[in-house]
């Protein structure tokens, strides 16, 4: 009998995550976490350093009754139209408006201040779309080495990279041999004030 050693598994040359990469640029090991309990770690472990990558909490969004609104035609610098103004122009269903391909969409709440200069702050809301394709200056939400950022999809000689939106951050250089994916496009976003 051929006593052959199972060639799969092992330490293989040049697999796994390049050293001095991810998020803390060091060694990383394999831990089981509750599914209820993923965004809380992964917001611990990104208020513990600052960095380019933002930890981001996946929301599916619910459709459900349209509710629409009444939109005004009149643009107002500030303070609101006279009702006497009668600009009312139609009614807006923000579903309708901010959502075209509802089964492809998601919802992913910001964190970090890496994209302000593009108008997305700490704690908002961005709508993802997985249906369109990224094209360069795109503001997309990737995945490299498995953690998540939101940045501007750019591309120089060298291939494409992701550039933050503001100056206090760093561009993120994909690097061979790494994880990456683009997990969508933004379409847009939702702020609430109160």
């Amino acid at each position: 009998m051929n006593s052959k050693k199972n060639q799969r598994g092992g330490v293989r040359k040049g697999a796994g995550r390049k050293k001095d990469s991810g998020l803390y640029a060091e060694a990383t090991k394999v831990v089981r976490i509750p599914i209820s309990r993923i965004s809380e770690v992964k917001n611990f472990l990104l208020n513990t350093k600052k960095t380019n990558f933002s930890i981001v909490d996946f929301i599916q969004p619910s459709i459900q009754k349209p509710i629409p609104i009444t939109l005004f035609s009149h643009k107002v610098p500030a303070g609101f139209p006279s009702p006497a103004d009668d600009h009312a122009e139609s009614r807006l269903d923000l579903n309708e408006y901010l959502i075209n391909q509802a089964e492809s969409t998601f919802f992913v709440r910001i964190k970090g201040d890496s994209m302000v200069d593009a108008g997305i702050l700490d704690n908002d809301i961005v709508i993802v779309d997985r249906s369109k394709s990224a094209a360069i200056n795109d503001i997309v939400l990737a995945s490299i080495d498995g953690e998540f950022t939101v940045k501007v999809l750019t591309k120089n000689n060298k291939g494409p990279y992701l550039m933050p939106a503001n100056k206090e951050f760093k561009p993120i250089y994909i690097e061979e041999g790494s994880q990456f994916e683009i997990w969508g496009v933004v379409t847009g976003s939702v702020r609430k004030f109160k």
